[in-house]
């Protein structure tokens, strides 16, 4: 299945999306969150160029597992990109917890520095989104 993982943020919005087999996640793009409406009709235009059946959205868990503010704006964003979706696309959360720290040390490891490239964070973001959400409807080995 052909999934975008969306990593949200205020000022861009990072997009990931799963290679032709949907066991991989790939970098795609990173948009500007502002204008929202434009951000939504980017995102959009990826998913429907993509054939994207699932857009996977990184939802920002507390440790304590609660929901707060930064998790109300991800809603609020991922309602507005449901309404302008082809019908039947999926939307489904994954927490995110950690995934802009994991990207981060991803990028250092390969020798990029990561406070000249806040675009590439916010892709690689979404990846560790979206591959997290991947790992988990993996059908175990030997099926």
């Amino acid at each position: 299945m052909m999934a975008l993982g969306i990593d949200y943020g205020d000022a861009r919005i990072g997009v990931a999306a799963t290679d032709a087999l949907g066991m991989l996640a790939h970098p795609v793009e990173t948009v500007p969150a502002q204008p929202w409406r434009a951000a939504l009709e980017r995102i959009t235009a990826i998913a429907v160029q993509r054939g994207a059946q699932c857009i996977v959205m990184g939802l920002p868990i507390r440790q304590d597992g609660t929901e707060g503010t930064a998790a109300e704006k991800v809603r609020k964003f991922a309602a507005g990109l449901a309404a302008l979706l082809p019908e039947g696309t999926r939307m489904e959360y994954q927490d995110e917890y950690g995934s802009t720290i994991a990207a981060a040390e991803q990028l250092r490891a390969a020798g990029r520095r990561t406070h000249r490239h806040r675009p590439v964070i916010d892709q690689a973001a979404a990846v560790v989104i979206l591959q997290d959400w991947l790992d988990a409807h993996q059908p175990p080995p030997g099926l």
